[in-house]
């Protein structure tokens, strides 16, 4: 039996290798270092949790040096899973981003019926979920689906259809609201570009149907979001604050803001990235 000191020199390796060599698969790294291919997953799986790699497409890629924060980042690609793996990766490196997704995994039980919208701070999430058995997961974005079907725990996958929008990174549109409404979820994680204190989250993007139909079909709706989204004014109404159940956001919320979304039926959780 390997001893936790070999495990460890091992996976430090590993980290070494990938920011050496780059993507890396999972039969590369077996060979390599003389261990099975399902020692090597686990090790993935740990280091992806560290934030030290990132698990992709059946291997692992470094951690990028920069990464955007911004709930929904522009790409020069077309590759929506190298999106999701930067976006993890930036808020793995982000501890109030990471605590908000701590925050937010920490209400799912095992057996839970999720669904999430696209976003990078919704993506924080994913990375805390990893422990969670049994999960039936709904979402509209490629790389969160691409993300959850590496998980050892190996959730129920749903994905959407509809029309494909190169700005949110994912899929909106009357097929994908009619998917959304054909189930029922006891949570839906969803983001916000911007939150209007007296109203609920605001954006820009008129493609804001599918969210709407996302909390529609939810016991509990969580939105996730910086306390710097409550400086952006956004004209459209996403969700009103009667359609919210929890605000998870961070310590740097005004005592009055938070008092004022509270004065409205919503919980508000503080998450700190000292975990306290």
């Amino acid at each position: 039996m390997k001893s936790s000191k070999s495990v460890e020199q091992r996976r430090q390796q590993i980290v070494s290798w990938v920011n050496q060599h780059g993507q890396t698969q999972v039969e590369d790294l077996a060979e390599r270092f003389t261990t099975s291919e399902v020692t090597i997953r686990k090790d993935l799986a740990a280091l992806s949790q560290q934030g030290l790699l990132i698990r992709q497409f059946g291997g692992a890629v470094p951690v990028p040096a920069v990464a955007s924060n911004t709930d929904f980042p522009q790409s020069s690609t077309n590759d929506s899973s190298n999106n999701q793996a930067s976006s993890v990766a930036a808020n793995a490196a982000n501890p109030v981003i990471n605590a908000i997704g701590q925050c937010a995994a920490s209400l799912v039980k095992p057996g839970s019926r999720l669904v999430i919208d696209c976003g990078s701070t919704t993506a924080s999430v994913l990375p805390h979920l990893a422990q969670i058995d049994d999960l039936v997961v709904m979402t509209n974005t490629l790389s969160t689906a691409n993300f959850l079907t590496q998980s050892d725990k190996e959730p129920t996958v749903l994905m959407v259809g509809g029309t494909w929008d190169a700005q949110s990174q994912s899929f909106q549109g009357a097929m994908a609201e009619q998917l959304v409404n054909a189930y029922s979820f006891d949570i839906a994680f969803i983001g916000a570009a911007g939150i209007d204190v007296n109203r609920g989250t605001t954006t820009f993007n008129e493609l804001i149907g599918v969210t709407r139909a996302m909390a529609s079909a939810a016991s509990k709706v969580v939105v996730l979001a910086s306390s710097k989204k409550l400086t952006h004014k956004m004209p459209n109404l996403e969700l009103g604050w009667k359609n919210i159940s929890v605000l998870i956001t961070d310590e740097n919320i005004s005592d009055e803001d938070k008092l004022n979304i509270e004065n409205q039926g919503v919980t508000v959780l503080i998450a700190a990235p000292s975990g306290e």
